[in-house]
């Protein structure tokens, strides 16, 4: 019998909602989406990153990532820059505004992962996160 409530994909947006959820009331106040906290802290990971290696970075499709990276521009937590050698070309790295953001938040954020994660035990959590990652 086919119940969707225990199948992966109906299980998998519903942990995706609770931690979506979790990320919003934490992070509210910087006024950033999940996406666009991925990409700053991407970006921070590589110091500079050229926009198409973000997306690919984040696993997001080219127009995505081009609004988020319009969006952080507009924001000022991001510059973005053309290379002499290719005009086409644009490297993104985090202003200062952007960098105290970023630092600011890790304590929140490490927080959502630990309470989307709370209903398990230690175990569970370590088993959980390494079974995803084959997912992925």
């Amino acid at each position: 019998l086919y119940v969707i409530e225990q199948q992966a994909g109906f299980l998998l947006r519903r942990a995706h909602q609770r931690s979506g959820g979790i990320f919003q009331a934490l992070l509210m106040d910087s006024g950033l989406t999940p996406m666009q906290f991925t990409s700053l802290v991407k970006i921070h990971d590589e110091g500079r990153v050229s926009q198409n290696l973000l997306g690919r970075h984040t696993h997001t499709d080219p127009a995505t990532i081009m609004g988020v990276v319009n969006r952080l521009v507009q924001r000022q937590l991001i510059r973005k820059t053309t290379e002499p050698a290719d005009k086409r070309k644009s490297t993104l790295i985090l202003t200062t505004t952007g960098l105290k953001l970023i630092e600011s938040l890790k304590t929140a954020a490490l927080q959502v992962s630990s309470e989307t994660l709370a209903p398990l035990s230690m175990d569970e959590q370590e088993i959980f996160l390494r079974l995803l990652a084959r997912l992925t």
